[in-house]
């Protein structure tokens, strides 16, 4: 942020002042994080009561480098004990698909793993995901997708870690686990649709997660709109030009 000043006034606005940025606009990028899908029940990652503090954390090194914790990754797969999996779209996520559906908005890139977004009707082409998806799995040799249904009989009765059906490599759930290099292709998509959008709205996002938290100030330094959504104060709300502390469902059905 070296390179990039505080709004001079206070941000905070309304629900019309939304309405009326978003009527502006003409290149809309949402961006949303986590805040958008506990309103479905899916829990986040760090608050009390979240997924890390119900279970570790298992590293990209220790999946690939120990069996026993893989072993235990695909019992967590399979259990649901991470509660991604399984939840409904909510009224944020609806509101999403509305505003993707009347051709306002040319991307969202999600933080996400739960395909809610997909769920709520955004075609898959308009999804950006930076840190993956819950749903299925990929052999990290060949890259091969693998669907879970495949893998849960001979694991839960028999203890069979799954392995690519291609190419016999190690097979992981398809999202970005902690010391994981982000994909390079999702990050250059949401740098180029960062670049090219007039408004930026983060929904739900507590702004704390790089190199992804880095793509709201981007967007602004590069002239556009940048509008916050979120129950919790966030460190980018000085930053932003409208910022509304609030339920993500409620303020985007009304908007």
């Amino acid at each position: 942020m070296d390179d990039l000043s505080p709004r001079g006034g206070p941000a905070d606005g309304s629900r019309r002042d939304l309405a009326q940025a978003i009527a502006r606009a003409h290149r809309i990028v949402v961006f949303t994080g986590a805040g958008i899908s506990t309103e479905s029940g899916v829990p986040d990652f760090r608050s009390p009561g979240g997924v890390w503090s119900r279970m570790k954390p298992i590293t990209f090194q220790d999946f690939v480098g120990d069996e026993s914790r893989r072993r235990e990754a695909w019992t967590r797969t399979f259990s649901g004990a991470a509660r991604w999996t399984g939840a409904k779209p909510n009224d944020g996520h609806a509101a999403v698909a509305r505003l993707v559906a009347q051709g306002k908005t040319t991307a969202v890139i999600t933080q996400n793993v739960d395909n809610l977004h997909q769920d709520s009707g955004v075609p898959a082409d308009r999804i950006i995901e930076l840190h993956g998806n819950a749903h299925y799995a990929r052999c990290l040799a060949c890259g091969l997708r693998h669907e879970f249904e495949d893998f849960r009989e001979t694991f839960v009765e028999r203890g069979v870690i799954p392995a690519c059906r291609e190419c016999g490599g190690l097979v992981k759930s398809a999202t970005i686990s902690f010391g994981q290099a982000m994909p390079t292709g999702p990050m250059a998509r949401a740098e180029a649709a960062t670049l090219d959008c007039d408004l930026f709205l983060v929904l739900g996002s507590s702004l704390v997660v790089y190199p992804a938290a880095g793509f709201p100030l981007l967007a602004r330094r590069n002239g556009a709109m940048l509008a916050i959504v979120n129950r919790e104060p966030t460190d980018q709300d000085p930053y932003a030009d409208l910022v509304l502390h609030d339920e993500i469902g409620a303020v985007m059905s009304q908007v």
